[in-house]
């Protein structure tokens, strides 16, 4: 008895798990097809990128800042421990940052920040019915509402994963450079001479797809959003839960396939 209560339980988590795929799955693909068919004005896209973009910049510059500075104390320490001094300090904690830490600190930062706003934005107009009203005034959803969302996402993302990969590096510079006394010189030459385009091109990707997740899974729980103001709680929550662990797992998978087809192994 107590085996088939528990294939019962796991069977239906899997059922309400595919099914819950599928839906998100059939958002994004009408998103992408509205996005071709019938492009969203300019003016919301670009409302849309401000809230996405600019406003983050704040939190993304302290997140990046000082995750650079913690990951250049670690590396000058293990380098000066080891090798007798903090060699090659520069180009590792450029590598880190623009391949690693940038888009997984942005990714993890938006999706607390742009996700949760997203998710009960939207959650809010569906149990006010506000959504249904769109339809009933001939208005399409999607493009009023996603397809600003998703254009932003796939182009604040990529730009705040650079802001914040250049912030890191700094933030790193200045610990290397005050509290190891690595001359500048040589933390900027060695970013110079072995930091490739590619390695830029690896973060950009990533953060890309991280977008591209965040947005779809908090538009989907927005639009799934039911029961009041706890269900936009719950929503918004689970928005946020859900982001951060598929950025998590994809992020290897994307390491993976980037560096399998040889994007950023210079």
């Amino acid at each position: 008895m107590a085996n088939r209560n528990i294939i019962n339980f796991l069977g239906k988590k899997i059922i309400n798990i595919s099914n819950h795929v599928g839906k998100a799955t059939q958002l994004f693909e009408a998103t992408i097809r509205c996005m071709f068919t019938a492009p969203a004005e300019l003016k919301s896209v670009l409302n849309q990128i401000s809230e996405v973009g600019i406003r983050s910049l704040g939190v993304i510059l302290l997140s990046s800042l000082f995750t650079g500075m913690v990951f250049s104390f670690h590396m000058c320490y293990v380098t000066n421990l080891w090798l007798g001094s903090p060699a090659l300090a520069g180009l590792g904690i450029s590598v880190a940052m623009l391949k690693e830490l940038g888009p997984m600190i942005t990714g993890l930062v938006l999706a607390g920040r742009v996700g949760a706003q997203i998710s009960a934005e939207l959650g809010t107009m569906k149990v006010t019915e506000q959504i249904d009203a769109l339809y009933t005034l001939g208005t399409n959803p999607v493009k009023y509402l996603y397809v600003p969302r998703f254009i932003a996402c796939m182009i604040a993302v990529p730009l705040l994963t650079m802001y914040a990969g250049v912030i890191g590096i700094f933030g790193g510079f200045l610990v290397s450079a005050q509290k190891f006394k690595v001359p500048s010189s040589v933390f900027w030459n060695e970013i110079i001479e072995y930091v490739q385009v590619g390695d830029v091109a690896h973060g950009v990707i990533k953060a890309f797809f991280f977008g591209l997740i965040i947005v779809t899974v908090s538009c989907y729980r927005g639009l799934d959003c039911r029961g009041g103001a706890e269900g936009v709680g719950k929503a918004t929550t689970s928005a946020v839960v859900i982001s951060m662990i598929l950025i998590l797992i994809s992020d290897y998978f994307l390491t993976t396939i980037l560096m399998t087809i040889g994007i950023g192994v210079e």
